[in-house]
């Protein structure tokens, strides 16, 4: 790690003082459970739930008639299944995300002090915990694994950096070990974000090799392609089972999301992805624009953090579309641009910026001590206050609504013979899966469904179908023709423009629950659901493999992070807030 910096240093604020910061901001959020409103959390309990009961067999028969959970890395959700036994669901959602949040501002310490003086990354630590993308992912969108995996490769990050530049054989060691710990958390993050953090940071390493060492930067080179080829092969040992799962997100059609939107012409996802994601961070683009194109030592990670900006911008600029869309489709057939949603894009910008703000808050602080801290306090806050409050006046769900008669229906006996699904239930559709035993035609993971009616459909829910137009529309109505092939006898309705439709099909309301909220409409002639044979399943091996790898690679990577510990760097520094006249000397510290 190169021991010089861009600015001066003073006293940087200890890393344990920065984690009670982010436990005193996230930890009363978590444990009011506000996540548990969020578009996917209940999704990623549903699918612990399963590993908590089933821990070695991954094919799901509560969703789409049956499932595979080997087509979502099972790291995330296999230690909420553990924590689960202890704290139940909601809670061990809730303790894994905040260990999530902890560790997010550990691993931003270490990313920035790659680029900047150790006070200045420190204050980029700071920025992480108040940061609106930070705050949207875990309490509107549930992201749990999108964080995580995020986390996990900004600690990994500065062993690749060691590596190669200096080839420290234990820095290879546990830099592998939290990538396919991270890989085993969210493939999404390791496929696309780590390419995007780690090539500033391979150029780096590169350039202190050749100004510092005096040597050339092939060697740099040369050894990150070795942690690159380490790192795969991991991956593909620990994953396969994901690789070698019976379907795949890109051989459906494409299901539209707003993110993927022109910002500039749809305003609404422009102010959802982009700007409230951002918050008061905006006011410090023009200096991250003009030091990192000015100061040589933060050029790569300006490069690095542009690119991934404006490929967060979604369809607002080409970019994302040919870099994603046109160019893998016309390489491999694969567009990836329909596939994947931009906000986790917007989320690593916001990342990869916070070593300049950091370097800009410093000097601020520097220059107008009296006045300044107090100012990034309050934008600080601002910020993520913004983001928390944008999930309460643009909830995800119009009003709440109870769904325990709901799941007291289902689990009657009788009644689990057949199957279910609901209309405008939203994302309590998975709160009630997870705690019956019935099986749905419906899901909230459209990438592992095979039912052809949906496949074939564009449309992401049935339970939200008029929401993706006639594609929507068209899907439900396939769906409830079929509804005696199936085993559909039973769906809840909590939308009334869906019950003209269930009529014209035959069906008929039976019960009426939650004060006529909900009303529960039946189909007399449909048989009892069977198994339904796709033709695919899940082998006992892989069952075991997808049970223990995954586990054992984060086990292994906290052992390697534990037992090696690395020789702290420190900086002799002056008191805070005084400027420093000079550069802070490091030096090595056992």
């Amino acid at each position: 790690m190169n021991p010089t910096s861009p600015v001066s240093t003073g006293r940087a604020l200890t890393l344990g003082a920065i984690i009670l910061l982010a436990l005193a901001v996230h930890g009363p959020l978590l444990l009011m459970q506000l996540p548990v409103t969020s578009y996917d959390a209940n999704t990623h309990m549903f699918f612990a739930s399963h590993y908590a009961g089933h821990w070695f067999n991954p094919w799901n028969e509560k969703w789409y008639g049956g499932f595979s959970q080997t087509t979502y890395p099972p790291l995330a959700h296999q230690w909420i299944a553990l924590f689960s036994h202890v704290l139940g669901l909601p809670l061990a959602y809730m303790f894994v995300q905040l260990c999530v949040v902890l560790l997010l501002p550990v691993g931003v310490f270490r990313y920035a002090r790659l680029w900047v003086d150790e006070r200045s990354a420190s204050y980029a630590a700071i920025g992480s915990i108040f940061l609106g993308s930070l705050a949207l992912l875990v309490y509107q969108s549930g992201q749990l694994p999108t964080t995580f995996a995020a986390a996990l490769t900004l600690n990994a990050l500065p062993f690749f950096y060691d590596w190669a530049r200096d080839a420290r054989f234990s820095a290879l060691l546990k830099g592998v070990a939290i990538s396919v710990a991270a890989a085993a958390v969210h493939h999404v993050t390791m496929i696309f974000g780590m390419v995007l953090f780690a090539w500033p940071v391979l150029w780096l390493a590169a350039a202190d090799a050749r100004r510092e060492d005096r040597k050339t930067g092939a060697a740099p080179i040369m050894r990150a392609a070795l942690f690159t080829l380490v790192v795969v092969v991991g991956i593909i040992v620990v994953l396969l089972p994901l690789f070698m799962a019976p379907q795949a997100a890109t051989g459906q059609v494409p299901i539209p999301h707003g993110s993927r939107d022109n910002y500039i012409l749809n305003p609404a996802s422009g102010m959802n992805f982009w700007v409230i994601p951002h918050g008061l961070l905006l006011l410090a683009l023009p200096f991250v624009f003009l030091r990192g194109c000015s100061n040589a030592r933060l050029r790569p990670l300006f490069f690095g953090w542009f690119l991934t900006l404006l490929i967060g911008l979604g369809g607002t600029t080409p970019v994302a579309q040919v870099l994603l869309g046109t160019i893998p489709k016309a390489l491999a057939g694969v567009d990836f641009f329909n596939v994947l949603t931009y906000e986790r894009f917007t989320f690593w910008a916001t990342l990869m910026t916070l070593p300049i703000v950091g370097l800009l808050a410093s000097e601020l602080i520097r220059r107008m001590p009296r006045f300044a801290p107090a100012g990034l306090a309050v934008a600080a806050v601002f910020t993520c206050a913004l983001a928390v409050g944008w999930t309460y006046y643009r909830p995800i769900n119009s009003s709440p609504f109870k769904v325990d008669q709901v799941v007291s229906f289902l689990q009657n006996e009788g009644h689990t013979k057949f199957r279910w699904m609901t209309l405008g239930f939203g994302n309590q559709f998975a709160r009630v899966s997870r705690e019956v035993d019935a099986s749905s035609v419906d899901g909230d993971y459209n990438s592992a469904r095979l039912l052809p009616e949906l496949q074939a459909s564009g449309a992401g829910q049935l339970y939200n179908a008029k929401y993706f137009g006639t594609a929507g529309m068209e899907a439900l109505r396939s769906m409830l023709k079929h509804a005696n092939q199936y085993g559909l006898k039973y769906v809840f309705v909590r939308d009334r423009y869906y019950e003209p439709l269930l009529a014209f099909a035959g069906w008929r309301q039976a019960e009426v629950y939650d004060n006529g909220n909900v009303t529960l409409w039946v189909k007399d002639d449909v048989p009892p659901a069977r198994k339904l044979d796709f033709g695919v399943s899940v082998p006992g091996w892989q069952g075991m493999m997808w049970g223990t790898l995954p586990m054992l690679s984060s086990l292994f990577a906290i052992f390697l992070v534990v037992a090696l510990p690395e020789r702290r760097r420190v900086a002799e520094t002056v008191e805070f807030p005084s400027a420093a006249a000079s550069a802070a000397t490091l030096r090595e510290a056992n």
